[in-house]
């Protein structure tokens, strides 16, 4: 269980009037174009009690439907998991008394297949993000444990809603601006320094390096500490970027693409 939407597209004020950049216009994550991490999700839960061994932060708490406090983020303070029955289960976080995330993971009758049915609600303009996700299973459970329990690995998108896939660019070169349809933005000058996230409850900041025209690595820091990399690049004929993203935290690699709307 974790928040799986794209980083970039949750941490990207409308522009300014500048000289063309290859960024510039609002782009769209192609979902089937998107290579997912490779490391496996891991969940447990026996006896009442579920485990996420491989979520930032870790995650132990009784499977009874009650909020249980959580320690170590900044974008929940308290998860309910609820059994549905012996092949689903439901997660909810809170930050404080809102609900900012669900998720309904429902495993196949052979076992084999686990389907995450998220809606991230964390949006400061309250734009709910929905999404579904197929994960192929790469370890089993303990004996008579839900078959939730096991190692997970993440195989497809099958849905995304496009505003949580979407995000617009202005830039010069000297600077870039970003923002998403959820509220959230940044605008950062290539010096490398770190610049605020507008709309973050985490209060992040990203640093910006411009490797050249069509090429941009961006850093994004919580509390001074480095959460992503991203690599973005356009291609020479403006229509397509190619987004390669590091989740320095979990030690991951997503790779996607994003198709640039017509003016």
């Amino acid at each position: 269980m974790k928040r799986f939407l794209f980083p970039l597209l949750m941490l990207l004020l409308p522009g300014f009037a500048a000289a063309q950049s290859p960024f510039d216009g609002t782009w769209v994550v192609k979902p089937e174009a998107t290579q997912l991490p490779r490391s496996p999700e891991v969940y447990a839960l026996y006896n009442g009690i579920y485990e996420c061994g491989s979520c930032v932060p870790k995650i132990k708490a009784n499977a009874d439907g009650k909020d249980y406090p959580v320690a170590g983020s900044p974008y929940f303070s308290a998860i309910a998991i609820r059994v549905v029955d012996d092949h689903a289960i439901e997660l909810i976080e809170k930050q404080k008394e809102k609900v900012v995330y669900k998720e309904l993971d429902k495993v196949s009758a052979d076992g084999g297949t686990l389907q995450q049915d998220i809606t991230d609600l964390a949006a400061p303009n309250g734009q709910e993000v929905v999404a579904q996700v197929t994960f192929k299973r790469v370890g089993m459970g303990p004996a008579g444990s839900n078959a939730v329990a096991g190692s997970w690995l993440a195989q497809k998108i099958r849905f995304l809603s496009e505003n949580g896939i979407t995000v617009t660019y202005h830039g010069t070169a000297q600077r870039l601006e970003a923002s998403n349809p959820g509220g959230e933005g940044y605008a950062a000058k290539f010096d490398g320094k770190e610049y605020p996230v507008n709309g973050d409850p985490a209060h992040s900041t990203v640093s910006l390096k411009k490797i050249n025209a069509n090429t941009i690595v961006e850093t994004d820091r919580q509390d001074g500490k480095v959460h992503y990399m991203l690599r973005m690049t356009v291609s020479r004929d403006g229509k397509m970027m190619k987004v390669i993203e590091r989740d320095e935290e979990r030690g991951t690699k997503t790779t996607y693409v994003l198709e640039k709307k017509p003016a």
